[in-house]
């Protein structure tokens, strides 16, 4: 199960939204969709959980860059919504090295059905790139309250919680969960 809401800090504190991914494909997408909700280009938060596996926050500041942090990246790998936001550059990787080229391929005659050994399988590319923990800045909310320290700590059972709390927006998030 999912939970994603858009935080959006105004003047008189933290507004909170809670928000459908179902249309969002990609990070722009996503971005476009916290700008919407962004109070004269301020802060909004983008906070995404799936439950006990890891949370992703997105950090839109106006017209700069998003800025992301996942806390389990190969959790996150598994996930629709995980994978927008994991990103090649978050990854540390070029656009388009998770794809195979014909020097990688094992053409070893497994490819037309015949049964391979599942001891001799070797992961798969996507698996190898993906790294097991967080990924991103961690010092994403550094200036709201939650350090780089806290924020890789926290579980992801309570970590929205935990945030919400730190940025005095517990309250308002509570109402959309």
């Amino acid at each position: 199960m999912y939970f994603a809401a858009l935080l959006a800090r105004t003047e008189d504190g933290w507004e909170a939204s809670d928000t459908e991914l179902d249309d969002v494909e990609t990070l722009s997408d996503l971005t476009d969709l916290a700008r919407e909700a962004s109070v004269d280009e301020d802060t909004v938060l983008v906070l995404i959980e799936q439950e006990d596996a890891w949370f992703g926050v997105v950090r839109v500041d106006g017209e700069d860059d998003p800025r992301i942090y996942v806390s389990d990246a190969a959790a996150a790998a598994r996930s629709s919504y995980g994978e927008i936001l994991l990103t090649d550059e978050l990854l540390g990787r070029e656009p388009g090295d998770d794809v195979a080229d014909l020097d990688s391929l094992d053409l070893d005659g497994t490819e037309d059905g015949e049964p391979e050994d599942a001891d001799d399988a070797e992961p798969a590319v996507a698996d190898l790139a993906v790294p097991h923990g967080p990924v991103g800045d961690s010092a994403i909310l550094d200036d709201l309250g939650v350090d780089e320290k806290e924020l890789r700590i926290l579980d992801a059972e309570d970590a929205l919680s935990s945030i919400a709390d730190a940025l005095g927006a517990s309250d308002v998030l509570e109402t959309v969960r």
